[in-house]
Formats: C-alpha cells, structure tokens, sequence
C-alpha cells in the first residue's frame, strides 16, 4: 500500500470524551461506522462526543472493493436496536443525529423498516435532535424509500461514491443511475428533506468524470455534497490511484458551489457524516435567510 502524504494523516489522540463515547457504545451494544468502515476521523469525532450509527448490525450482503465493512451472512436485525440507538443518541446529547446500515440485500424491505423506527425512536427520546439518514440503494424500491421518508428525517443522504466509469468495479451490485433514480426520489418527496451525496476521489477518475457526475446529482437533486480521499481499508481492496491534493480539494469545492451545491465538505479526510451537525446548521441559516429557496 503506498505511503500516505503528510495531509492525509489524521490525529488518534483521545480524551476522556472518546472514551465516554467508546464506553456509551459499547453498554448499549451499538455498531457504528467509525469502526465498521476504519474511519480516520473516529478519534476527532468521539473526542467531540458524537459518533455516526450503524445499524441492522455489522455484516454486509454486499462486499464493495472501496469498504472495510465485513461483507457476509448478516444476523437477524435486533427488534430493539431503535431505542437503543435513542438511548445513545439522548445520553450524547446529540443535536444532529447520523444513521447509516450495513447493506441488507436479505431483507424483504432492505432495512428499511429499520432506519424508519430508528428516526421515531430518536423523535421520541430526544424531540430537539435533526436527524440524518445515509441509507443504502435498497435495490432500487420506492416502496423501501418510501418507508423512510414517511418517517420525515431531516436529511437524506445516499452517496454516490464513484463515477460511472468506475461504479461497476467499486460497488458491487450498485448501478449508477439507480443511485441517481434514489436521490431524484428522495428530492421529490414531500415533506422534502435535505438530499445529501458524496463521492470519493483518488480511484483514478478523471476530472472531466467528476464535472459529469457533479452536474448528474445537480440534476437529481442533491443540494448537500461531500468529497473527500479514497483511502485503501486493506490490500485486498481497490488501490489508491493518486492522492488528491488539499488545494486540488479546495478547487472542487468552488467549482461544486459555482454549480449550486451547499453546504459542500471537500477535502482528504472528510467522509459523508464529517462535522455533518455543523452542515445542518449552515444549511439551515440558509435557509433562513432565502425562505423561498
């Protein structure tokens, strides 16, 4: 694996919050993404006291050449994963809530169910908490995405991940135009919610490929964007082409605003739930100041 560049190195010192976080997690018997994906910014996160859920547990049906995440037979969900995840998100303190899953392709609904309890659980244990959702493509069911809007989340966030070009060697089993079709849907729903969507750089795309799928999810909707550095979990995952550079990041980020996205995250270690509490507040300022937008 090569070696990474001084930008990309990220922090792991910890204080006595992460380990408050480590040991709330760990009591209620909670996954989270941090750990399932190998996030390089958990120690930052956890230092703040916040964390992004992963539920319907650890395993995924899908085994994507870009994820950590252990790919297999997943358990049975946990009936009373929702409230615990409540019980987390309250005894956090959470202003902004993130929730994402494993993939669950052996689920009639996908998980979707799930993801909808867990937006009710957290209305209820904690009402002044916004809550974001990063959910999976559910094979394409409106009826699954249906479900989870119904639940009203604040933000709904699929990602993208990759251009077309590259989508069929990095996401197995994903299509890139049905992750458009899932956030053109997301966007017309109404009550709306914040359509959020990310894409890694460094897969060996090309610039012209990023303008293309920038102006795809324009067009789908999306309005919140992420990008950030493709980083290898392991050897046996799709190595890193190049390492994008902060000011190469800094680029993308004026040009994704020129084109109407906002917020916008870009940069090497931002990942699609990074500092996501103060996105949601930047959005909602803005939306306070053009309420017809």
């Amino acid at each position: 694996m090569p070696r990474l560049p001084a930008w990309i190195r990220s922090d792991r010192r910890t204080d006595a919050d992460f380990k408050r976080v480590q040991g709330l997690l760990s009591r209620e018997g909670l996954n989270t993404v941090c750990v399932g994906a190998r996030c390089p910014n958990r120690a930052e996160c956890w230092n703040h006291g916040t964390a992004t859920f992963l539920i319907l547990g650890d395993t995924c049906t899908r085994g994507c050449a870009f994820c950590a995440v252990t790919p297999g037979r997943p358990a049975p969900p946990a009936a009373d994963e929702p409230e615990r995840v409540a019980r987390a998100v309250n005894a956090m303190g959470l202003k902004h809530a993130v929730v994402t899953s494993v993939t669950r392709d052996d689920l009639p609904d996908g998980g979707a169910g799930a993801f909808a309890a867990t937006i009710r659980a957290i209305r209820s244990a904690a009402p002044g908490t916004s809550v974001e959702v990063l959910t999976p493509d559910f094979a394409g069911s409106e009826s699954a995405l249906a479900a989870v809007l119904e639940a009203r989340p604040d933000v709904f966030a699929h990602n993208l991940e990759t251009v077309r070009r590259l989508t069929p060697a990095i996401r197995a089993s994903a299509s890139y135009e049905r992750s458009l079709a899932v956030l053109r849907f997301a966007a017309s729903w109404t009550p709306p919610a914040a359509v959020k969507s990310g894409l890694m750089l460094g897969l060996g795309e090309t610039d012209a490929e990023v303008m293309e799928s920038l102006r795809d999810l324009r067009g789908s909707g999306c309005r919140w964007l992420t990008l950030g550095q493709y980083l290898a979990p392991t050897a046996r995952h799709a190595p890193v082409a190049r390492f994008v550079t902060p000011a190469e990041f800094d680029g993308w980020a004026a040009r994704a605003r020129q084109m109407g996205f906002e917020p916008v995250a870009s940069g090497p270690l931002v990942r699609s739930s990074y500092r996501a509490a103060e996105g949601w507040a930047e959005l909602a300022r803005e939306d306070r100041a053009c309420p017809a937008c």
